[in-house]
């Protein structure tokens, strides 16, 4: 198809947000809410976005992730709301794992003022982060860097995670399905994220809206193994029956 001049704004809105609620979309162009699901249908059956439940996403492939540097971009205002809630409830004197994200490094960037702080990585950029705060004690985890987010990877980062017991394991993931799996893409990436769940007291998963209903190939875990969900905006339905079935605490970050 040949989008007319208000379905390629839409077009472009989706491009830049990663997701966005069909209320959302209406607001922004004064149009009826019919209107809009009128043009996401047909910018969906071209194949240019995906339609989930009360809105609209960029297609997400099952087997590649958005490149690093349109990862930064995309909901950095949520990421930045839940980087502080997280770091709101993380103690000072604590152990913790921030594995590969651009929402753990966000979290890393308000954790520079943490006193007593004992950081286990995988993550070079949050290692280069935290290394400006001299009351952090960093620990690098070895491995294979991946050259294009760095992040490192590997048999060696889960046989060097496999040495600690932390009060919190904080991770990202790419993807949440509406069977309760949390997925990523690079299966490498995913036998760390294991490793650091079963070598964490407690599981704090930090992931932007985007996040639900996006497939990706890898399971990571499941919700029960979670504690506590940080987001930026309320799940969709099924999301908030079954994280209260898992016993899992959802906190949403405030504007």
């Amino acid at each position: 198809m040949i989008p007319n001049l208000r379905q390629s704004d839409l077009l472009n809105e989706v491009r830049a947000r990663g997701s966005v609620s069909v209320e959302a979309l209406a607001e922004k162009f004064g149009v009826t809410l019919q209107t809009v699901r009128r043009d996401v249908q047909r910018l969906a059956e071209a194949g240019l976005v995906a339609r989930f439940h009360g809105g609209v996403r960029v297609p997400a492939s099952t087997t590649e992730n958005i490149a690093y540097r349109q990862r930064q971009a995309l909901q950095a205002e949520g990421k930045a709301r839940i980087a502080r809630a997280i770091a709101a409830r993380i103690p000072s004197g604590c152990s913790l794992i921030l594995n590969i994200g651009t929402t753990t490094e966000a979290v890393a960037r308000e954790l520079l003022h943490h006193r007593g702080l004992r950081v286990i990585t995988n993550n070079l950029n949050v290692a280069m982060i935290l290394a400006d705060n001299a009351d952090c004690e960093l620990v690098m985890v070895g491995g294979m860097v991946r050259s294009r987010d760095r992040g490192v990877v590997g048999e060696a980062a889960v046989d060097f995670i496999r040495q600690f017991k932390v009060d919190i394991g904080l991770i990202g993931i790419s993807g949440i399905e509406e069977d309760g799996s949390l997925r990523d893409y690079d299966y490498r990436e995913v036998l760390v994220a294991r490793t650091i769940i079963e070598h964490s007291r407690e599981v704090w998963l930090a992931t932007d809206h985007s996040k639900f209903m996006r497939p990706a190939m890898a399971e990571v875990g499941r919700l029960p193994q979670l504690d506590l969900l940080f987001t930026d905006a309320t799940p969709p339905d099924p999301f908030p029956a079954l994280l209260s079935e898992a016993g899992v605490e959802l906190v949403v970050a405030d504007t």
